[in-house]
């Protein structure tokens, strides 16, 4: 098959995905944004570091960290934008599911891909990870070398694909086909 078949082939998932990235695009930045402001707001505020313990895991020698605390907050803030338009423009139909029918697979698919971007914005931010950031380069010293927003940059990065995939195939393909099957049951 050559090039030109395969992209006439593919290319309603080809548009998909290209207004799925540049929503992901919209989302990094929504999704820095509100991390850069509770990152702030926690030090100057209330005077805590990125790094301060908030409670250790029971059973491990691991913590629950404030980084992954901001983190959790600028993902469910993005999350919610992304959803709202993936919802309206990248995945868009006529056959939509009732608002939270959709909501909460998209959440569920973004929680499970949260979930490892955790492990690794912890790798990344611990100085002993063998794939953790340098602290001579990331040294805190301004918005630009701080460990903290290069980490969720990078874990973002790495999860976007598993979630569109995860995203494509559940959220906006199988949850709107058994809506459009009961729909057409009913009617």
């Amino acid at each position: 098959m050559n090039p030109t078949d395969l992209f006439a082939r593919h290319r309603r998932s080809l548009l998909q995905f290209a207004r799925f990235l540049m929503v992901g695009g919209l989302g990094v930045v929504v999704n820095q944004v509100v991390l850069v402001v509770t990152n702030v707001i926690a030090r100057d505020a209330f005077g805590l570091h990125n790094n301060d313990v908030v409670a250790g895991i029971p059973l491990t020698p691991f913590n629950i960290r404030n980084y992954h605390v901001y983190v959790m907050i600028a993902f469910l803030v993005a999350n919610l934008s992304n959803f709202l338009l993936n919802r309206y423009w990248t995945f868009k139909s006529a056959n939509r599911a009732h608002f939270w029918h959709e909501y909460w697979p998209f959440l569920l698919v973004g929680l499970g891909a949260q979930m490892v971007g955790m492990l690794l914005i912890t790798a990344l931010m611990h100085p002993n990870s063998p794939i953790g950031l340098p602290s001579d380069v990331f040294d805190n010293s301004s918005g630009l070398r701080t460990k903290l927003y290069w980490a969720n940059l990078i874990m973002i990065v790495c999860v976007t694909p598993v979630n569109f995939v995860l995203n494509k195939l559940w959220t906006f393909r199988a949850v709107r086909a058994r809506h459009g099957r009961q729909k057409a049951m009913a009617g």
